[in-house]
């Protein structure tokens, strides 16, 4: 038998450094005891006896670090990577997220050009669990407010002992993690020992100089930090630690893109959306040929002013070697403002178009496409945004851990925690002030370079205030969890682990959205504009220059102007406006627009609450082989039973007012509460086994089950729907509280020879078998509370005296020969020469269609795949790392197909890439280097992209960070870190590459940092 495996103070693991002792097949049991400078308690042997020395980890380089990391793989059951701290402070990684992307089959998803969430072998971020010391953790973010994904980009890394990246599946962990369950663990006061550290920084973001200075703030921003631990009393008992930080940062980013998405796709025969329909000067198009056309065009320019406070508070008491006490306090805070301005040209489509030149392709989209607006000129707009955020994390946590002999360890683990998220501005959580100017006389969009390139023929006129919007939200989410534990040594070469828990995780969101729905003005004698918006707030530049590692921002066909918005002043403006002229902007039937200039939760249209509650129980038996070969194998079940409450209420439709030619605006009464119920149970079982095939040559072989759970939106009550409705209707989406968890069954398979200390080499091969994948289907059904003047009797009347289809002909017809009928409420001719107005959905009305989305289980498919990883360090303190993660999967978006077939959406795995790696490394007694690029391949994002049904490809993205150290003496360190070294760009495209989606310039970010250890 292995001595290695014999010696074991902790029956649930085996062996390993002590920076890895307590965080392995217990994460969930014990509370673990990390540092980077720690020095492990004597372990006991089999017999009782102490063993005669112990094991010390100081990690306090590259190498050593590496030799960590390689431990904490060989020594773990079943299938695991992760990072020590000494590689988190290494790395040149601004935050957690941009530090595990370095392991093979980890990618991640970037918002504004950092790294939030994580992508594990071609599974999405909501199905990877995300724990703290083995905690589920509380998620309120408002950017992707329904997912279960932990944003990394809340947690700064400098409290961080190491990451764990479980990629097989375990019983002693919660359920919830398909693609993998990571582990974020902090250090403890009585590991870390007696020490104090101070930490500065300076960051220059260049990002932040690439944007208009009304935009941006400070170019150089402070990065603060401190580590306090100590130990006293009588053996050194109590131990308390304080870890700290502050961060700014200031980043902005230049955007090109198709903001609305693609109309269509349309048969060219067909053609249901009456798009070309007498167009000229079509070409590459034929017979039935699928085709779809863009919808509008956005160049966005935006800065973000992030402020991000974290801290821990731990404290510790050791009565005995065999019981220690840890209670600690986790805080985070992220404050984001954000204020952008964008140029918006809206395509109207059908008569106008006057040339469209077509691709290549199953579904075709514009290489070109022009129109031409003749008398009627249309909207140039300006679309300014001025919102704030706040998220904070508040932890409060119990662990205590007793060994009551050298064969039986008991564990309680408890805690309380709390995420909120909600605005940080009076403007609320995010706004879109829209200023038109109507000028438009043709443009022409070339969609054939890296971004879109527009040329416009434009008038100058004044601008002013049109539609906008203003939007309040709140989330909070609380999570109550309790896990009890133990381990039972049997015989000389087996335990048991066995343990129960409970979590409780309450969901609780409000969100109200005010609007004004002017799009034509809200000056409707436009002689009048200067009059009322004052033409100084309104800036012009030339922004073609923040687009200069695009192609396509120095073609001299694109159109050189945008106008920056002073959004105070203009929102000034339009309340002075409104507050005297009121009724002279009632364009959408409602009665005045007073109260439409900014957010308030007063009267929410949604609010929503959430308990999942989840027992659960595991045992697990792990035993060791003697044999020729020695060998180890771990059998383990858990069972999870989840209870889901919802109670929503949410506004139902009253009234339908037609107030433009393709918006009906909808009136809303409050609705009532409705509660609803859903339950389901899993067993999960799980088989590791492992050989030593030779004392460096290990072979693995894990099987198990796992679940993934839905999104909170996606098993919330209610009903929630659009502001505007359409020609088709009034869309919406409603949750399925009885939706069940995606079920995956994992075959793992792996062999890694480890020919030096921090040197390795390994093949792992993958296969998930997933069931029960959520779709989405559309459910049509009429409303009971509205009617819809669409193919009503006065509908019908125009349509048959010669109109056709077309609403604009219609609109008149319905003005001019109903005018003071029931519904009818005209205002005489507009600007564009037809009649303006509202037409009411009138009781004899047909009713309004719901067109409601709604997520089912429908799908499945499997996800298939190799990692290869090489490490190796040389004599001459040069080495380097480098994987490569291949990943495959039946289920793919099928471009050539419409995105909805008989109301049920296509259905691909998101984040589905392939991903690579490589980091050279320089270390000796002074200094250190890491110079690494990450790539991630080609993959879906979304099936939904830009709000439109329709597939969104992220294409393949490179990056190349520097990070460099110097120890002037053994207290005193210097660092540079330089990310996004090559100004990398990244771009989006829809069913081909053609048909570009979003193209956006972020820029390097450098920082300059000292430390001092005391």
């Amino acid at each position: 038998m292995s001595q290695s495996k014999h010696q074991n103070a902790f029956p649930c693991t085996r062996p390993r450094l002590i920076a890895l002792a307590v965080a392995g097949a217990c994460a969930t049991m014990f509370s673990p005891v990390l540092a980077q400078e720690a020095s492990a308690p004597a372990t006991t042997d089999i017999k009782g006896s102490q063993a005669a020395s112990t094991q010390t980890v100081v990690v306090t380089g590259i190498r050593a670090s590496m030799q960590s990391t390689l431990n904490l793989k060989r020594k773990s059951d079943g299938i695991v990577d992760g990072i020590v701290a000494d590689d988190i402070g290494k790395f040149p990684d601004t935050n957690l997220a941009e530090a595990v992307q370095r392991i093979s089959g980890v990618s991640i998803d970037r918002s504004n050009g950092e790294g939030s969430r994580v992508t594990v072998r071609g599974i999405g971020p909501d199905f990877n669990l995300v724990l703290l010391n083995g905690r589920q953790m509380p998620s309120a973010n408002l950017g992707a407010s329904d997912s279960r994904s932990f944003d990394f980009a809340n947690l700064a890394s400098e409290a961080i002992s190491q990451i764990q990246v479980y990629k097989s599946s375990r019983a002693d962990s919660p359920a919830g993690g398909v693609g993998a369950t990571l582990n974020i663990m902090t250090g403890r006061p009585l590991d870390l020992g007696n020490q104090t550290s101070i930490g500065a920084k300076i960051d220059y973001d260049r990002s932040n100089t690439n944007i208009p200075g009304q935009l941006n703030g400070k170019n150089i921003t402070p990065e603060v930090s401190a580590l306090i631990s100590r130990k006293f009393g009588p053996d050194n008992m109590f131990g308390v630690s304080l870890t700290t930080s502050y961060q700014a940062r200031n980043s902005g980013f230049a955007q090109a893109k198709v903001g609305d998405g693609y109309l269509g796709p349309y048969a060219g025969a067909a053609d249901p959306g009456g798009t070309l329909v007498n167009a000229k000067g079509i070409t590459g198009l034929s017979g039935n040929q699928l085709y779809d056309t863009p919808q509008s065009l956005y160049y966005v320019l935006q800065g973000t002013q992030r402020k991000r406070t974290n801290g821990q508070l731990t404290f510790q008491f050791r009565p005995s070697k065999d019981w220690t006490n840890t209670l600690d306090y986790t805080y985070f805070e992220n404050k984001q403002r954000v204020a952008s301005n964008a140029l918006q040209a809206w395509f109207s489509g059908k008569n106008v178009i006057s040339a469209v030149d077509f691709g290549n392709g199953a579904v075709q989209s514009p290489n070109s496409y022009t129109e031409n607006y003749g008398k009627d000129p249309q909207d140039f707009n300006m679309l300014a945004v001025r919102a704030g955020t706040k998220t904070t994390l508040k932890s409060l946590g119990f662990n205590t851990q007793y060994r009551v002999s050298p064969g039986l360890k008991f564990s309680l683990d408890a805690h309380h925690s709390v995420a909120d998220a909600g605005k940080d501005s009076p403007y609320g959580v995010g706004n879109d002030l829209n200023l038109a100017s109507f000028g438009r006389n043709s443009n022409t969009l070339d969609l054939t370079q890296e971004m879109p390139v527009l040329s416009v023929d434009y008038t100058p006129q004044p601008f002013q205030v049109s539609g906008s919007f203003f939007q309040d939200r709140v989330i909070k989410q609380t999570v109550d969890q309790v896990q009890a534990g133990g381990s039972l040594k049997i015989g000389e070469s087996s335990n048991l682990n066995f343990g129960v828990g409970s979590v409780k995780t309450k969901f609780n969101s409000a969100f109200q959205q005010v609007q004004q729905n002017a799009w034509s003005g809200v000056v409707k004698d436009r002689s009048k504009v200067g009059q009322f918006f004052n033409q100084a707030n309104f800036t012009p530049i030339d922004y073609r220059q923040y687009f200069s590692k695009l192609g396509g921002s120095g073609d001299p066909k694109l159109f050189p102007t945008m106008y920056i918005v002073d959004f105070d002043k203009v929102l000034q403006d339009a309340k002075n406006f409104t507050a005297a002229d009121g009724p002279e902007v009632n364009h959408a039937g409602q009665a005045s627009y007073a109260g439409v200039w900014g957010p308030s939760l007063a009267n929410p249209s949604e609010i929503r609450s959430l308990q999942e509650k989840t027992n659960s129980l595991f045992a697990q038996y792990n035993t060791e082989w003697d044999l020729a070969m020695p060998m180890h194998t771990g059998i383990g079940l858990r069972y999870e039973k989840t209870k889901v409450d919802t109670t929503s209420r949410i506004q139902y439709p009253t009234s339908v007012s037609w107030g433009t030619q393709n918006e009906y605006v909808i009136g809303f009464a409050p609705g009532v509460q409705v509660p609803q119920s859903a339950s389901y149970h899993y067993w999960l079982p799980t088989v590791d086994w492992d050989m030593d095939v030779t004392s460096n040559l290990k072979l693995r072989a894990s099987w198990g089950v796992t679940i993934g759970r839905p999104q909170w939106n996606e098993i919330q009550g209610g009903t929630s729907l659009d502001a505007i409705a359409n020609i088709r209707g009034l869309s919406g989406s409603t949750g399925n509280p009885a939706l069940r968890p995606v079920k995956s069954k994992n075959l793992d398979l792996s062999a890694e020879w480890y020919y030096s200390k921090q040197s390795m080499v390994s093949l792992g091969l993958f296969n998930k078998d997933l069931t029960g994948f959520p779709g989405s289907t559309i459910i049509t059904t009429p409303s009971t509370t509205a009617t819809t003047p669409v193919n009503g009797r006065y509908w019908q009347a125009a349509s048959a005296s010669g109109c056709g289809t077309d609403t604009f002909c219609i609109r008149d017809y319905i003005f001019t020969h109903f005018a003071g009928q029931p519904g009818v409420n005209g205002t005489g001719p507009q600007p564009d020469g037809h009649q303006g107005g509202q037409i009411l959905g009138i009781p004899t009305d047909p009713a309004l269609p719901l067109l409601l989305s709604t997520t089912v289980n429908a799908n499945k498919t499997n996800a298939k795949g190799a990692e290869i990883n090489w490490q190796h360090m040389f004599d001459n303190g040069f080495g380097f790392q480098t994987n490569y993660t291949y990943v495959k999967s039946g289920l793919r978006f099928d471009n050539a197909a419409p995105s909805t077939l008989n109301g049920v959406a296509q259905f691909a795995l998101l984040g589905l890439s392939n991903s690579a790696n490589l980091v050279g490394i320089y270390e000796d007694s002074s200094t250190s280097v890491r110079l690494a690029y990450n790539w991630r391949g080609e993959f879906l994002n979304s099936t939904n992209a830009f709000y439109k049904p329709q597939p969104g490809y992220t294409e393949p993205y490179g990056q190349v960070d520097l990070s460099v150290g110097y120890n002037l003496n053994k207290n005193l360190s210097l660092s540079f870190e330089a990310i996004n070294l090559t100004n990398a760009t990244q771009r989006m495209h829809g069913r081909n590459k053609t048909e570009v989606l979003s193209a956006v310039q972020f820029g390097p970010r450098f920082m300059l940092g000292a430390r001092y250890k005391f």
